[in-house]
């Protein structure tokens, strides 16, 4: 129930950044999966898209989904709005209109709206962030919105929005402690941002039977891939065939690594899927996948050494990472920057790249579910990691320095892993902003 409160103006925070503050401190636990209180504070903020809504989930490979689906749309001329998280240097990354990152003044008056129609009502910083930020896509005369699923599905804060598409790509081991122990159990939650006779995307190419049950009992209009869409390809280029369309001769994606063909032609049934209402020609997907872009997902930094940013988190998501890795070709020595929440698998993450690394920087991760540089050292050693000649494990105070030793330890003709979560890859990153900037 609402608890009505008087909100004055003069008492609300003036700056993003304040907000934030706020908005952090108004739950007693960051995530709270329930959609009740959610739906309560939405109800005032009269919620309305008029165009068409894609949401996507899954357990990795959403980003990259969203990326294409929304840089295909703009190529095709269309208006849109994506909306992702987590961020990784700056929150207003979290919401683009059109391609442009929101600035702060069009951010603040959704954050006073969110905060009036409250009344008091607690919300997580998630739940109060997607309501501002699903408030000024809702006003900004959108042609298309794509919105991104934080954890989950069945409760996740985006999930009161009816999607026109819904996509779920692939499901995998993560946020076991909320969503459950199996495939099948969170499968069974992130299938339930499906909707009743709309098109349903799985990409997955082995999905849980709880998504097809749950599709199937929803009524919803289920693309399996293998079934309803596929791709195929060469060294050169690659095709898409769906229900009803081939696109042949297509490029393949700016965005690295060896499941970027499984997220695009995700997007493209569901672009199929909503053919009638959003065409798009052969010229724009052609645009789109070319030009998209997105920080942290096998992002290769320019110079000597090498250095990778990559945000994986779980054991699939390292999995690629390891693919990834060996596609590069040979490289004398690998260092890596390592640290990780202490809610992951972690154990699972380092046997998945525990070879291909010589030397491991390690440090804490901040916050409740941070996780020391101790621990991490001492999991490495358990897996056999930093043994032997020319190989190390060194804990440093901080992921700046650990950032730093990196940087001096290597050759030119060596590469830099960064990764382990996004805490991680945002820390380098803004290690490299600030010096960048000092600079200039």
């Amino acid at each position: 129930m609402l608890r009505t409160r008087l909100v004055t103006v003069d008492s609300l925070p003036t700056t993003l950044d304040e907000w934030l503050v706020h908005v952090e401190r108004l739950h007693h636990r960051p995530i709270d999966l329930t959609l009740d209180r959610v739906r309560a504070v939405a109800a005032p903020l009269d919620l309305r898209f008029e165009c068409p809504v894609f949401i996507v989930g899954g357990t990795n490979g959403k980003g990259s989904t969203c990326a294409m689906l929304d840089a295909i749309l703009r190529a095709a001329g269309y208006r849109t709005g994506l909306y992702t998280k987590p961020h990784l240097v700056h929150f207003n990354e979290r919401a683009q209109i059109d391609g442009a990152t929101a600035s702060d003044a069009d951010l603040l008056p959704h954050f006073v709206a969110v905060e009036q129609a409250r009344q008091g009502e607690s919300l997580t910083y998630f739940e109060f962030t997607t309501l501002a930020i699903l408030r000024l896509f809702s006003q900004a005369k959108l042609d298309a919105a794509v919105l991104e699923i934080g954890l989950g599905g069945r409760f996740d804060a985006v999930n009161i929005i009816d999607a026109d598409c819904a996509i779920l790509t692939s499901i995998d081991l993560d946020h076991m402690d909320y969503l459950g122990p199996t495939r099948e159990h969170i499968g069974f939650e992130k299938a339930h941002i499906y909707r009743a006779g709309r098109p349903a995307i799985c990409s997955d190419p082995q999905p849980p039977q709880a998504v097809i049950e749950v599709a199937g009992q929803m009524g919803a209009d289920l693309w399996r891939f293998g079934r309803d869409f596929n791709y195929s390809g060469d060294r050169q280029q690659w095709a898409y065939g769906g229900r009803a369309q081939r696109r042949a001769g297509l490029p393949y994606p700016a965005l690295r690594g060896a499941n970027q063909l499984l997220n695009a032609s995700a997007a493209l049934a569901a672009l199929e899927a909503l053919a009638d209402r959003l065409p798009v020609s052969q010229q724009a997907v052609r645009q789109g996948l070319l030009t998209v872009e997105i920080p942290g997902r096998f992002q290769v930094l320019p110079g000597r050494p090498v250095v990778i940013l990559d945000v994986a988190h779980n054991p699939h998501a390292a999995a690629v990472l390891a693919q990834n890795l060996d596609a590069q070709g040979f490289f004398p020595v690998t260092h890596a920057v390592f640290g990780m929440l202490s809610d992951k698998d972690i154990g699972g993450v380092i046997a998945r790249l525990a070879g291909r690394i010589d030397h491991w920087h390690v440090a804490s991760t901040p916050g409740p579910r941070g996780t020391s540089g101790e621990r991490l050292a001492e999991l490495l050693r358990m897996a056999g990691a930093g043994q032997g000649p020319d190989k190390s494990i060194t804990v440093h105070a901080s992921l700046d320095d650990a950032s730093l030793a990196a940087e001096a330890a290597a050759e030119a003709d060596a590469r830099i892993l960064v990764f382990g979560s996004f805490t991680t890859v945002a820390a380098v990153m803004r290690l490299r902003e600030h010096r960048r900037t000092s600079r200039a």
